[in-house]
């Protein structure tokens, strides 16, 4: 009995082992997915915090939080006031760059800039959730600001030099006031390329690290290091640069890697998050745009080393922290609330009261007004991420159209010149449903459907190469036509964004007549499936 006992403990033991084998620990990149780029990181105590851009998007700056650094919760925006984006400074198209977030003494600072006009500026708060104060303007406009708050309190502001050097420049900052205390000193030009942005100070172990964003945004994007004993340098480079990069080979499902923080985790283990972008095959656009992605991150004899497979492949197999995830989302808005969720955005800062919660309990109430999609300065649009390459975005509304300029309906929203838009409107005296493709200076309308009353269901299904529009009719889905997903990417569309599913209504030229009131969304999207590199 005894022999078999060993026996039966050594299969256990065995089995036990390979079971352990196959349960491989890790995650799923990206982390933050949808238009999330640029992020940049902090950490309080057990928890992290996260920042991205939002370019034109309000609000702006999106907040997130998390306890393990793969899953993560969106708790608020950093830029919500009129003042965050410089009405008075009489443009009309803010557009915010790349977004640093740090902490110190109880206080959160997040710095961006205004490309279009409020250049570098900054906000506190006490609770990153908000509220944000007012801007505090650096006095320098070139963008990719970042601080680092060192340890004898001195604070030094960071960015890109100028759009002819493309260097990297430095000083001294009065955090308080925003007014530098030194001058503008240049500390890099670049380390692999001459394109040299996004820069990040930090500091671990006696040496000051700068770390930059080279290479431009897209397929040569690369992360690179450098190391000095001085926060002014010379700075060191990392012999095995780029750290981070994926630009090696143009068939890989990710792409652009770069523009990166780096975090330590309470356990001692350390992190990088960057953006990047996601391709189902080789000559596939990115119509989602830049998300955040987060690799493990090993220091070597001084250097922060990333393994070229998790740089090559969505599916991380590496220890995390002990995993916490947030409780779901609801897929439905019923928009019973009196503010509207935090995964709404509008096209710009509203000046007017264009849509409504409470004009109608139980339904968001958008006015057209006379700016269109093609414009977008006052448009009433509210849209989200598109977040996967599959999916579909259904919604129910109610909308009388007086003439043919008016219209209300659905849109798949890239850039004012790149979005598919199924709507409601009036052609020759009818009540249509039209399927209207804009495509750079290529606008056409592919389908107009008959449709009578003035409820309707109209609802856009999509995978990675297409987009397809149905309206209902009599209980049953009629498909007005469909959009292929590359001419509405960011590549094509040249743009820093990525896809917003949203509503809208316009009247083209003129407010329209009638509001439509919308009842219900239901957004659903399904994560596509990856080939491991």
């Amino acid at each position: 009995m005894k022999i078999k006992f060993k026996y039966c403990l050594l299969i256990l033991l065995l089995a036990g082992a390979k079971l352990h084998a196959q349960s491989v620990p890790g995650y799923t990149n990206p982390v933050l997915r949808g238009l999330n780029p640029d992020p940049s990181i902090c950490r309080v105590g057990d928890d992290f915090y996260m920042v991205t851009s939002s370019m034109y998007l309000y609000p702006g700056a999106p907040i997130y939080t998390s306890k393990d650094l793969v899953n993560w919760k969106m708790i608020g925006y950093s830029l919500t006031k009129k003042e965050h984006f410089f009405t008075d400074k009489n443009h009309a198209s803010p557009m915010m760059y790349a977004t640093t977030l740090r902490y110190n003494k109880g206080i959160f600072y997040m710095i961006t800039t205004d490309v279009n006009g409020g250049g570098n500026f900054f906000v506190t708060a006490k609770n990153p959730a908000g509220p944000w104060s007012d801007p505090v303007q650096v006095d320098q406009p070139v963008f990719d600001p970042s601080l680092f708050f060192d340890d004898d309190g001195k604070v030094y502001y960071t960015r890109r030099g100028d759009f002819k050097n493309k260097d990297i420049v430095q000083a001294e900052i009065d955090i308080t006031t925003g007014k530098l205390l030194t001058p503008l000193r240049g500390i890099s030009k670049g380390l692999i390329s001459d394109d040299t942005e996004g820069p990040h100070l930090f500091k671990r172990e006696g040496w000051y690290y700068l770390t930059m964003g080279e290479g431009g945004s897209r397929a040569l994007h690369m992360q690179t290091i450098a190391r000095s004993k001085s926060p002014w340098g010379p700075f060191e480079s990392n012999p095995a640069n780029p750290v981070i990069t994926q630009n090696n080979a143009w068939w890989h499902h990710i792409r652009a890697l770069g523009h990166a923080d780096f975090i330590d985790a309470p356990d001692g283990s350390s992190w990088a998050i960057c953006l990047g972008t996601r391709h189902v095959d080789y000559d596939a656009f990115s119509a989602i745009g830049r998300e955040t992605f987060l690799l493990p991150v090993e220091w070597k004899d001084g250097w922060p080393t990333v393994k070229p497979a998790y740089r090559y492949n969505l599916q991380i197999n590496a220890p995390t922290l002990p995993l916490k995830p947030w409780a779901t989302e609801p897929v439905k808005d019923g928009f019973d609330n009196t503010s509207l969720g935090l995964k709404w955005n509008m096209l710009m800062y509203p000046f007017t009261p264009w849509y409504s919660l409470d004009e109608r309990k139980g339904y968001l109430r958008l006015k057209g007004t006379a700016d269109s999609l093609h414009e977008t300065k006052q448009v009433a649009f509210i849209g989200t991420r598109q977040k996967e390459m599959s999916g579909e975005f259904i919604t129910a509304f109610e909308f009388v159209p007086q003439a043919s300029n008016e219209e209300a309906g659905i849109t798949v929203f890239q850039k004012s010149n790149f979005h598919y838009d199924l709507f409601i409107t009036i052609r020759n005296n009818k009540q249509v449903a039209v399927l209207k493709k804009t495509v750079g200076d290529m606008v056409i309308e592919v389908a107009s459907i008959p449709v009578t009353g003035k409820r309707f269901e109209c609802k856009v299904v999509f995978d990675a190469f297409k987009y397809h529009f149905f309206i209902k009719q009599n209980k049953d889905w009629v498909e007005a036509g469909s959009g292929v997903v590359n001419l509405v990417s960011t590549e094509v569309a040249s743009v820093w964004s990525g896809i917003f599913l949203g509503m809208y209504t316009t009247g083209n030229g003129k407010p329209c007549t009638n509001p439509a009131d919308f009842d219900w969304t239901d957004i659903q999207f399904k994560e596509v499936q990856f080939e491991k590199n």
